[in-house]
């Protein structure tokens, strides 16, 4: 598709947008856009003919009647001016919010992680959002103020061409610079910010590390606020350089383009007092050639504007539809099949992976097989492709070679939300969601989040209940202090309440958590998520102390018995129940058995046991004793 005919049907889905957001309000604004194109043109004939009688002395009652109409139309036209405003505005806002929707409902089509792991996909997405906020608006805004300029040039033109049609044809002629400058310098501001994009985001991602209050321990005990700062100002700089450039060429350009429309306006008032001297032209025909001289210059150069904006809001709006048009990121067949209940279970056929060609294999031919209802634990090094087989089993990846069987069904032939509709997990990198306890929890499945009882079962199964009821404002209290949460009701008189780090809480300063306090929230949310058929638990006690990380694995296991579960962990002896344990070695698997088996083949497994172990046993020497006994 050439470039005309893609900014046509661009623009022909904005404007398909905008009438299924607001077609009323569209339609009456199209009407009062319509009327105030064609009031300034009568204004300006009924002041020519009020002028004319004037001179030629018209009876009185002529003259009130000329008058009365001139007031008229001068009314109608400042009212049909506001009317459009108004109308306008609450459209763009209506579209912005529907076009808002549509871009996340398209987001949602991506089903895997591999966009959102790309920066490039970042910045697109972030010139998507910017232009779905405005642009629908301003090309549906753009099309009917370009067709209300054409109706204005034709009535102002058309009296110009019955005074002087050499000077009309000097007008228009003199415009067409305007309109070929304007569109280069639409073309250029749209390739800037594209180009300054990454600069932005990079801006507010520093912005956001000053003001977070998470980094801003670090940044203050490390003092690198400054470094930060320094930043900050080397991409605003750089952003801030590019617009720089682009502003004064567009005053350089839009100067030059004044300069000869004020030189064609000059000559044409100097040709009107000449005319009008000789007896040429009447006072009417003078105020007529000023007003049409001035309303087509303005009609033209308004004209030229609104095309440049029009076609800026589409250049824009392109990077919208490369999102909202965009295909899935993971194929799923028409019909996919929904996941049945896990009846056999799950098995890895010689699974290779990689992130793209040019990164290295993350799993090497892994072969796998976890049975309905075992524990399957694995174990490896850092980057050994624990996390990587996770992401493969809730298909937020498709292995690069080989296949991942439900009930020997490849998971590529399902419905990715059916399938995860059946898997719940506690992930090593869990949110924190700046929302309260009950929605922090609740978010683990949506339809169960007015259900209170439902949410503090799970909060008990994960060692949290407590902890959450004693807050201030119980399960309803707001997790964060960078949201605030208005109080359902006044807390009673001379009552007060402090979170942990002593400060007095209030409904507005919100609340915060400790890192083991977060992590057995996350536990509970993937709870909430009742009996699934495949439970992981990806480091689910990294932030935990010694006594509450054997409290939460005594509950896991009673929990998950019976259930399908893949374990990871670091915490070796956390693994040692499981059915089958599974150790991987730069993504193959080099051993697999029971503790029991594993630890009497002294391979990988027995030595990375031992080591640890090791780490909880301190030498008689070092505690001051000695085989004679106590000194």
């Amino acid at each position: 598709m050439n470039g005309r005919a893609s900014r046509l049907a661009a623009a022909a889905r904005a404007v398909s947008l905008g009438w299924r957001a607001a077609p009323r309000l569209l339609a009456a604004y199209t009407a009062f856009t319509v009327v105030s194109a064609g009031l300034p043109v009568l204004v300006a004939w009924l002041t020519k003919v009020v002028l004319d009688g004037l001179v030629r002395g018209a009876a009185e009652d002529v003259l009130l009647g000329l008058a009365a109409a001139l007031a008229c139309a001068g009314l109608l036209f400042s009212i049909a001016q506001h009317a459009a405003e108004f109308l306008r505005a609450e459209a763009h806002r209506r579209i912005g919010l529907a076009s808002k929707n549509l871009l996340f409902r398209a987001v949602e089509r991506f089903v895997g992680l591999a966009p959102f792991e790309r920066p490039e996909f970042h910045d697109r997405l972030r010139l998507a959002e910017e232009a779905g906020a405005t642009s629908p608006g301003n090309v549906v805004n753009g099309l009917l103020q370009g067709a209300r300029g054409v109706l204005v040039l034709a009535g102002f033109a058309g009296s110009l061409v019955f005074i002087n049609p050499l000077l009309a044809l000097i007008v228009a002629v003199s415009a067409l610079p305007a309109l070929v400058a304007e569109n280069s310098l639409a073309r250029e501001k749209v390739g800037m910010m594209a180009r300054i994009s990454p600069m932005m985001r990079r801006e507010m991602f520093f912005s956001q590390l000053l003001t977070d209050s998470q980094s801003a321990k670090e940044a203050r005990l490390f003092g690198f606020s400054a470094f930060l700062r320094g930043r900050i100002s080397a991409e605003r700089t750089a952003a801030n350089e590019a617009e720089h450039r682009l502003d004064r060429k567009q005053f350089t350009t839009q100067s030059g383009l004044s300069f000869v429309s004020a030189g064609v306006a000059g000559l044409g008032l100097v040709w009107a007092v000449l005319a009008a001297r000789s007896g040429a032209l009447s006072l009417g025909d003078v105020s007529m050639l000023v007003a049409s001289l001035a309303g087509t210059q303005t009609a033209l150069s308004q004209l030229v504007q609104h095309y440049a904006a029009t076609r800026q809001a589409l250049l824009l709006f392109t990077h919208y539809l490369e999102i909202v048009e965009a295909e899935a990121d993971l194929p799923v067949p028409a019909p996919a099949r929904q996941a049945p209940p896990l009846r056999s279970g799950i098995e890895l056929r010689d699974v290779w992976f990689r992130y793209s060609d040019e990164h290295d294999w993350i799993l090497r031919g892994v072969d796998l097989f976890i049975p309905r209802g075992s524990a399957l634990a694995l174990v490896g090094r850092n980057g050994a492709g624990k996390s990587t087989l996770v992401k493969l089993l809730c298909r937020f990846y498709d292995p690069t070679r080989g296949a991942i069987l439900w009930d020997g069904v490849d998971l590529r032939t399902m419905d990715p939300h059916s399938l995860r509709a059946r898997i719940s997990a506690v992930f090593q990198d869990f949110m924190q969601y700046d929302m309260t306890a009950a929605e922090n929890i609740g978010l683990g499945d949506v339809d169960a989040l007015g259900d209170r009882e439902a949410l503090t079962r799970a909060a008990g199964i994960a060692g949290i209940h407590r902890t959450l009821a004693a807050l201030p404002g119980g399960y309803d209290t707001m997790l964060s202090r960078s949201f605030a949460a208005e109080p359902a009701s006044p807390p009673p008189a001379g009552e007060t309440g402090g979170d942990q780090t002593g400060e007095p809480f209030s409904p507005a300063s919100g609340f915060t958590l400790s890192t083991g306090q977060w992590q057995r929230l996350a536990v509970a949310r993937a709870f909430l998520r009742g009996r699934r058929d495949l439970m992981i638990l990806d480091e689910p006690s990294s932030g935990l102390d010694a006594a509450a990380e054997y409290r939460l694995h005594s509950v896991l296991r009673r929990h998950r018995s019976g259930r399908t579960s893949v374990l990871i962990s670091h915490r070796m002896n956390t693994l040692r129940d499981a059915d089958l344990i599974v150790v991987l070695v730069d993504g193959r698997v080099t051993e697999r058995g029971s503790h029991t088996d594993l630890m009497a083949s002294a391979g990988e497994y027995a030595r990375l046991f031992s080591l640890q172990a090791e780490g909880y046993t301190e030498p008689a020497a070092s505690l001051g004793m000695s085989d004679t006994g106590s000194r």
